[in-house]
């Protein structure tokens, strides 16, 4: 058996206001390729499908496309919402697309009831574990009334993953695959998740997962190996520029009759990459260096000691795809708050001193002092004569 383990598709996010649907599909749609050339016989997708719980209607046509070309290479897919899905909505309809071999995991109470796939060995169980919101969840996982559930990320999926171990009991013979959507001790986080902390408490310690044979998660957007079996997919495209320049894979998940055969990277491609730019206005727009990312997509960090005018405008006449801006030269401050350097002022030294606080230091000229001095003048005799 042969499984392609993804997670955090995020379909219809944006990065810094820009729209990243073409760029999902491309990214996505190349599962297929995969699921073709590896006899790929399942694809896992732990967690976070879309970007919200109340998608676009332009991302629920990307998700329909992305199935439709995983299906038709040949390849089953099982899907888990994360907590940025709604899991009622991703679970509409969850009966009729298992027919066609979407297989959509998103009701808590059937968590441990697995999508059977087999091969030549026999079954192998794969056990979809929706996001688990502990105050919600431990409702339905608590069995009795409002404060008989667990209370914490450790304690639902510790539930669930009991439940899951009490079923696979049952299945003698059978290999075991368990999905989830979790941040695990010992993963290391980036800057574009969604923080699932509840009460200060939001890792779920690895020997939550133990007793099956390979655990695929999602949640954490950096690919990563915790154990063996224990793994993070990461999500298929930067979300962040703190992202830039990581690479970015699916995992192959092979077993056989004993269980866990092997596990193996395959890379994704990157149809606009991230790149961070850091240097004076003037410099980023002429050094011919930066010739190979002007189709980037572009954080830049302007050193100039002065505020540039218009610099997303003009940065974007070489980097179209520029959609962050950083200003982070100017000179040194003197130490004291801006209240206290503006404290016992007249109006012009607080604008000439306004000046100098958003250059970083250089303040109004004499002919830009006489400007607000004529600007400061017509509105006193303006607010006088009301």
């Amino acid at each position: 058996m042969r499984l392609l383990h993804t997670s955090d598709w995020h379909i219809g996010r944006t990065l810094h206001g820009a729209d990243l649907l073409a760029e999902q599909e491309a990214v996505l749609g190349s599962l297929a390729d995969v699921v073709a050339a590896e006899s790929v016989d399942a694809v896992l997708v732990a967690g976070d499908v879309y970007d919200r719980a109340v998608p676009s209607a332009d991302a629920t046509g990307v998700l329909d496309r992305v199935v439709g070309r995983l299906l038709a290479a040949g390849a089953a897919v099982v899907l888990t919402p994360g907590n940025h899905d709604s899991a009622r909505r991703l679970g509409t309809f969850s009966g009729l697309l298992a027919a066609a071999g979407l297989h959509v995991r998103a009701d808590t109470r059937r968590l441990d009831e697995p999508v059977l796939l087999a091969d030549e060995h026999g079954p192998v169980a794969v056990y979809g574990v929706p996001y688990l919101e502990p105050e919600l969840a431990r409702h339905e996982l608590g069995g009795g009334g409002r404060e008989s559930g667990p209370r914490s990320h450790e304690a639902v999926l510790a539930e669930a993953v009991r439940r899951v171990r009490a079923d696979l009991a049952g299945r003698p013979g059978a290999r075991s695959v368990l999905m989830a959507h979790a941040f695990v001790g010992g993963g290391v986080p980036s800057d574009s998740e969604r923080d699932i902390c509840v009460g200060g408490v939001d890792l779920v310690p690895a020997g939550v997962l133990d007793g099956v044979d390979y655990v695929a998660l999602g949640h954490l957007h950096r690919p990563q190996t915790l154990t063996p079996r224990l793994r993070y997919s990461g999500s298929p495209l930067a979300y962040s520029f703190g992202e830039a320049g990581q690479d970015k894979q699916a995992w192959l998940v092979d077993l056989d009759a004993g269980g866990l055969a092997g596990v193996r990277a395959v890379p994704l491609p990157a149809p606009r990459p991230l790149t961070v730019l850091t240097g004076a206005l003037e410099e980023l727009l002429a050094d011919p260096a930066h010739a190979a990312v002007t189709g980037h997509f572009v954080s830049a960090r302007l050193t100039d000691p002065v505020r540039p005018v218009d610099p997303m405008r003009r940065l974007r006449t070489r980097f179209p795809h520029c959609v962050h801006l950083e200003w982070t030269g100017g000179g040194a401050r003197d130490g004291r708050s801006y209240r206290e350097r503006l404290h016992g002022r007249g109006d012009l030294e607080v604008a000439g001193e306004f000046v100098g606080h958003v250059r970083e230091g250089v303040g109004a000229t004499a002919g830009e002092r006489e400007l607000l001095a004529r600007a400061l003048g017509a509105a006193g005799r303006e607010e006088r004569a009301r």
